[in-house]
């Protein structure tokens, strides 16, 4: 069958839209041949920086023959409506239609055949559609074409558009249409500056090997392969050791059509720079890579680029003309350093006072004041020691207001750390200053001192907390905050760490803080709201408790929103666990206990149902609940009540009665004071005791007895079974 090679020839595509440009074209083309009945064998797109490619691979050479019926107007319609149905289905008279019966009467139908169209006629619709209509983040229009101004909204001036098809043993057919003046045709062009020529292609495999004899590598993966090894090459040959980076690399390739790898130095003495910054300086100005020591580990004052070209001097101008850019930009790094040492963290801070950090929850200063009382607070729950928790949440934002960050803001916290060792902080207070912003993403370390960790949840607490006071929390897929990414990363803290902490008790306390300062410290308040969170927890409190008429407001607005935020955690757990592999209705049968706020255990309680379901024992003992709590279920429809309170053991008339209520009594105690000593394996061992007389009580028991007193008991025992059952977890959310 035909193939299709589309190319679309510009001046330079930003390389951070030329992927998704290339996954975009393939998307667009592919998706409306299908729905135009042209179901192809392969497709894959290509990008150089002045070029989109896309190669779809056995297309059928026409169209497949459409047969559709048309149901019309009932017989014996008003004419009108005849009319209008043999208009719409080309018919001619209605000898043409079938009739077809059905029990609402008899209805005219109309067979309606459309022929395929040649694939060719159908690319050269859709093609320049999706040319017009291509989604570029941002694009331009240019200058006339022909002494008419330009229409194309396009991401830079489109110059040429191959397009032909054809089978593989003929001569492909150009697929003919124009946007904006541009024809199609079979001329693409090489290299801007080593082979300019006009280049005449038939097909893929011709256009991408007389590419390459142009100096164009078309594949992406192939540029970074290139670049990659050449760079491992060049480095290890001086005894050295590149510094690898996959989002640069991912840049650079998008930058060159001929890769061509090169080493440069810059003077030593910027080497007494922090490692960050030299790397950010000379991969943000120039592009290029850092190169290590591989002997001491430190990095070396050397660079690798990546130039455009093979030039006739062997690259020396090209070496030369970065060192004389990065020369500069290393100085100015080194004066930016320099100059922050002579200055104190803390004699920063004072400047945060004129700093809002949201307009509802105030400056920076107000926000670091907090982070230091809430870090305080949690640093004896994670053994820090409190004094330290305190300085390193007191200096943690310090850094954003240097000169090196500043100009990289990527450093900030890692130069906190740089300033902090050098003005004679604790370690662990400088460590602290770095960590505080960590984990940010999945890939991200989690700290692990206990400073660092007392800072960090401070800190990713106090946001969320913040913007769920004043009712700013995410919706749909915005999250301009980043409050999942925040709460994400509590949860890494606390289960990689293996940290308890009462997390109710945690968010509503720092929810009243948050509230003082938009009430403006008011005292009473703040008081009463404290009262509150220590004698209630997340018990309702009397509208009666309160003497401030303001607390009892804040309180009925607060309340609420520190419940939604913990279910916010709880939605977080779950996609935690889940991309971890747990099963997802486990994750439910555990939460569906609610009133749960010690992520920590819940981890573990799914962990150890989980092994549980594993055995012989539990897969047993689940299909039992189940049954059980399908029986309750339908009767209690049937009933319309429930079927809580006790059993009466007197109308216990079987042994199997008498043997599974004695062991329900037995396997709830068990399983609480397992479940209160946090001893979730044991929990389940007592869970394991319920399997043989549950199997034995329906085996010999008939729950819906004629009696109505020892149907409605027996409905009783089930409910005891669904109710001890429900200390571990609530069975029914479990799939089988």
């Amino acid at each position: 069958m035909p193939d299709l090679l589309l190319e679309l020839f510009s001046e330079e595509i930003p390389a951070r839209m030329q992927a998704k440009a290339a996954d975009d074209l393939r998307r667009l083309v592919t998706d409306k041949l299908v729905a135009e009945g042209l179901v192809y064998e392969g497709a894959k797109a290509f990008a150089t920086p002045r070029r989109l490619a896309l190669t779809v691979h056995g297309i059928p050479a026409r169209q497949p023959d459409l047969k559709t019926e048309r149901r019309g107007p009932k017989m014996g319609a008003p004419d009108a409506a005849v009319q209008g149905f043999l208009k719409a289905t080309g018919l001619t008279s209605l000898d043409e239609a079938k009739i077809q019966r059905d029990p609402k009467g008899d209805f005219y139908i109309a067979l309606i055949e459309k022929p395929g169209r040649d694939a060719i006629d159908v690319l050269a619709e859709i093609l320049p559609v999706i040319i017009r209509t291509f989604p570029w983040p941002k694009s331009m229009r240019w200058g006339a074409r022909s002494g008419k101004p330009g229409s194309l909204s396009w991401v830079r001036p489109l110059h040429a558009i191959t397009a032909t098809f054809g089978l593989e043993t003929e001569e492909p057919d150009v697929v003919k249409f124009s946007v904006d003046g541009i024809e199609t045709g079979q001329t693409t062009y090489g290299h801007r500056f080593m082979a300019p020529a006009a280049i005449s292609v038939r097909r893929f495999e011709d256009y991408e090997a007389k590419l390459k004899a142009a100096k164009v590598i078309l594949d992406p993966q192939a540029r970074k392969d290139i670049i990659f090894a050449d760079a491992k090459e060049l480095t290890f040959a001086q005894g050295f050791e590149l510094v690898e980076d996959q989002a640069l690399l991912d840049e650079v390739s998008g930058l060159v059509e001929w890769p061509v790898v090169m080493m440069g130095s810059f003077e030593k003495e910027y080497l007494a720079i922090p490692e960050e910054v030299i790397r950010a300086t000379i991969r943000n100005n120039q592009k290029c890579f850092v190169v290590r020591d591989s002997k001491t580990g430190k990095l070396t004052n050397k660079f690798v680029l990546t130039a455009n070209i093979e030039a006739p001097d062997g690259g020396k101008t090209i070496v030369s003309g970065n060192e004389r850019v990065i020369r500069p930009r290393l100085s100015d790094a080194k004066f930016f350093y320099e100059t922050d040492l002579k200055t104190k963290l803390e004699e920063r801070l004072p400047k945060f006072d004129q700093i809002v950090f949201h307009e509802k929850l105030g400056t920076q200063a107000a926000r670091i004041t907090r982070i230091e009382r809430l870090a305080a607070e949690i640093a004896p729950l994670v053994g820090a020691d409190v004094a330290k928790a305190t300085r390193a949440a007191h200096l943690a934002k310090a850094d954003l207001l240097t000169e090196v960050v500043g100009e990289f803001p990527e450093v900030q916290g890692l130069m906190g750390k740089y300033y902090a060792l050098a003005q004679g902080e604790d370690a662990s207070v400088a460590a602290a200053c770095e960590e505080h912003y960590k984990p940010q993403g999945p890939a991200d370390r989690v700290p692990t001192d206990p400073v660092s960790i007392a800072v960090a949840l401070a800190d990713k607490i106090d946001t969320l907390v913040g913007f769920w006071a004043i009712d700013e929390k995410p919706t749909g897929s915005k999250d301009p905050y980043a409050l999942r990414r925040a709460a994400l990363g509590v949860i890494r803290i606390i289960v990689d760490n293996d940290l308890r902490l009462p997390l109710w008790k945690l968010l509503s306390e720092h929810a009243v803080q948050v509230m003082s300062a938009i009430y403006k410290d008011d005292t009473d308040l703040i008081v009463e709201l404290s009262d509150w969170i220590g004698s209630a927890g997340n018990a309702e409190v009397p509208s009666n408790s309160f003497s401030n008429q303001a607390a009892e407001s804040v309180y009925k607005l607060l309340k609420p929103r520190v419940e939604d935020l913990l279910a916010f955690f709880a939605d977080r757990l779950k996609v935690q666990l889940r991309e971890q592999g747990a099963r997802h209705d486990l994750v439910d049968a555990v939460f569906a206990l609610g009133g749960q706020d010690d992520l920590l255990m819940i981890v573990r309680r799914v962990e150890a149902l989980g092994k549980f379901l594993e055995t012989d024992d539990g897969k047993n003992l689940l299909a039992g609940i189940k049954r059980a709590s399908n029986i309750l279920g339908i009767e209690e429809k049937k009933d319309k009540r429930t079927f809580d309170g006790a059993p009466d053991a007197a109308l216990y008339g079987l042994g199997e009665e008498k043997a599974l209520a004695k062991t329900i009594g037995e396997v709830r105690a068990e399983a609480s004071a397992a479940v209160a000593k946090e001893d979730f394996a044991a929990a389940m061992s007592a869970m394991a005791k319920l399997r043989p007389p549950v199997d034995a009580f329906f085996d010999k028991v008939r729950v819906n007895d004629d009696d109505p007193k020892v149907r409605e008991n027996r409905l009783m025992l089930l409910n005891e079974i669904r109710s001890a059952t429900r200390a571990v977890a609530d069975f029914s959310k479990i799939q089988d």
